[in-house]
């Protein structure tokens, strides 16, 4: 049995869980709604307030789809009750972020700042001028969008530049005159 998909998935209070005949899963909670379509393989259950999923063999497709659907709903479950947070540090001389009517405005050494809309259901935090929290319910939408904030100058290996991760460790590297 996989041992990310035979885990009970408990739904604290205040969220409340839909599953339609269609395997379509949608979680509503004090953070938003959120919704995935499971593949009709994978057999969902609600229980009082424990969901659980099942998969039909051992097979290695139905194995793969147990563990990935019940690790999305999981994260559905857990964004709707308390949201998702990346957090990315800006190290360089003259860095720094703003928040304006939750619009990012990055400094980051081009001629022109960056702006950054926030899409829906993202909001933008930045507690210190060269610190950015990206915060929403949907973790791959958090995700994705902190990617791509980093994107925009990756840090570099000889002085550390750029934009990164809060726990990412940078891999440096020697100058010509190391040797």
């Amino acid at each position: 049995m996989s041992r990310i998909g035979k885990l009970p998935i408990t739904v604290p209070a205040g969220v409340t869980v839909t599953i339609d005949e269609n395997n379509l899963v949608t979680v509503k909670g004090p953070k938003g709604t959120l919704s995935q379509q499971v593949n009709p393989v994978i057999t969902v259950k609600q229980e009082g307030n424990v969901i659980t999923l099942t998969r039909p063999s051992d097979a290695k497709p139905h194995k793969a789809m147990h563990g990935l659907y019940r690790a999305l709903v999981a994260n559905m479950v857990k964004g709707v009750s308390e949201g998702f947070a990346k957090t990315l540090e800006m190290v360089g001389t003259g860095y720094r972020a703003s928040v304006e009517n939750n619009t990012l405005n990055i400094n980051i050494g081009f001629s022109h700042p960056v702006i950054i809309p926030a899409p829906a259901g993202i909001t933008f935090e930045c507690p210190a001028q060269t610190k950015i929290v990206v915060k929403g319910a949907d973790k791959q939408q958090v995700g994705n969008l902190a990617a791509d904030i980093r994107a925009i100058r990756k840090p570099e290996p000889y002085l550390g530049k750029g934009i990164k991760y809060e726990d990412e460790h940078i891999l440096r590297k020697e100058g010509k005159s190391g040797k």
